[in-house]
């Protein structure tokens, strides 16, 4: 992979993380890191369950491949906060 390459997952990753963020409901007390995590492991698992489903190319932009990652960084962030929150206390 190349930097740019690199780059690019980081942006995404951390785009999808934030997405993610907004739909929890509540405050999720998570670092930024552990949100870029998340959203880099959403942006891959999404891309890959749209390929399953054959909604991975599609002409313009890929809604429903963006609305299934952000739904695996919304349930991500929300374990997290749950197992984050809990160790903290």
């Amino acid at each position: 992979m190349e930097i740019s390459g690199i780059f690019t997952a980081l942006v995404i990753g951390l785009i999808i993380g934030a997405l993610g963020r907004l739909v929890v409901p509540g405050k999720q007390d998570i670092p930024i890191w552990l949100t870029l995590l998340i959203g880099i492991v959403a942006a891959v698992l999404g891309t890959l369950v749209a390929g399953v489903l054959g909604v991975a190319d599609t002409r313009g932009v890929d809604w429903i491949e963006l609305a299934i990652q952000v739904v695996f960084a919304a349930v991500g962030v929300s374990l997290a906060a749950g197992i984050y929150g809990r160790r903290r206390s």
